[in-house]
């Protein structure tokens, strides 16, 4: 019994270094990102007011030029008033012909009430200035969950079994892509018959895991994870309530969360890697452009009970055209 005791004293013991150490690391990254918050901020603010300070010169540049051009023009007026005052006067009216064409060729005037000092620039500046500071703190924040979902990384490895007659696996099970050609396999109960998927090996029924998947150079391919009570055969429909949580890519450009209903995606730019995240007890399924660090979709508020899979479709061949294949890639934990 006091081996036991020992024993079950040496495992909680170890589970409560784990549980203090993460803790801190946990603690650590949330200082280190409120520091780079407060960092940015304060750089967003320097410039912001170097900015507006060179706003406020140009104007007040403007400005003196303005009245300059003014004055002169009212200097000129008042000696052409001048002129006109003694001419008014002279019965020469041989002189007066003569000097006719010089009085009437007075220079343009500039029309004043054109004229306007802009004086919404500094707003127009802060506004800008706001909205890249979001955009900036917003990085920051989806980086700080990527790096902490990519500590939940799981080695995924693709399974021959499901694969689709049409599917070329690498040896090492961890690439995929459309051979063009139907192989002769047999028909078991897990292999999908109709499109071109193949689920991992491994499944996950508690936890959180995450995958990356390299899809640069494709211009159609699906990714995501499904249950393993899906249907495999014939007309399969992506949805949550099918049992799939996928986005995917058709004709190069166009993103689509499969959802219910769909939602197409409008993204800044195109993802060479995409990481995959699953809180099992949490219902999230997540996607991320792991080279831009920025979130591409989000399933919330799932309930899952069988088996989850990473799933993969890496599209038709094309003739040549979609023959880069998907590409399961180990988290660089250094970026």
């Amino acid at each position: 019994m006091r081996g036991r005791d020992y024993a079950e004293s040496e495992v909680y013991s170890g589970l409560n270094e784990v549980y203090e150490r993460n803790t801190e690391e946990e603690k650590a990254a949330r200082v280190e990102l409120f520091t780079d918050l407060i960092r940015s901020i304060e750089r967003c603010q320097t410039e912001l007011l170097e900015m507006m300070e060179e706003q406020q010169k140009a104007a007040e540049k403007q400005e003196e030029e303005l009245i300059e051009e003014l004055e002169q023009e009212i200097t000129e007026l008042k000696m052409r008033n001048t002129e006109l005052e003694q001419l008014s006067h002279t019965e020469d009216h041989l002189h007066l012909l003569q000097i006719y064409s010089s009085l009437c060729s007075f220079r343009n005037t500039r029309n004043w009430s054109e004229i306007s000092v802009k004086t919404d620039e500094s707003l127009e500046t802060l506004r800008r200035a706001l909205t890249e500071l979001q955009d900036t703190l917003q990085e920051k924040l989806t980086l700080t969950d990527l790096k902490r979902m990519q500590q939940y990384e799981v080695d995924v490895t693709l399974d021959p079994d499901t694969a689709n007659p049409n599917l070329i696996l690498s040896d090492d099970g961890k690439q995929v892509r459309d051979g063009d050609i139907e192989q002769k396999l047999p028909d078991n109960p897990e292999r999908f018959d109709r499109y071109g998927i193949v689920l991992g090996k491994e499944g996950f029924s508690s936890g959180r895991f995450y995958f990356e998947v390299q899809v640069k150079g494709k211009t159609d391919w699906d990714l995501g994870v499904a249950r393993e009570s899906i249907d495999r055969k014939g007309e399969i429909t992506l949805s949550p309530s099918n049992g799939f949580w996928t986005v995917w890519l058709r004709n190069e450009n166009e993103y689509k969360a499969c959802d219910d209903p769909s939602v197409s995606l409008s993204l800044r730019v195109k993802p060479q890697r995409v990481g995959v995240f699953v809180d099992y007890e949490e219902g999230l399924v997540s996607f991320y452009d792991v080279e831009s660090s920025s979130q591409i979709y989000s399933f919330t508020g799932q309930s899952f009970s069988d088996k989850l899979y990473p799933y993969f479709n890496p599209g038709l061949n094309d003739g040549g055209k979609n023959s880069t294949p998907l590409i399961i890639t180990p988290v660089n934990h250094n970026k």
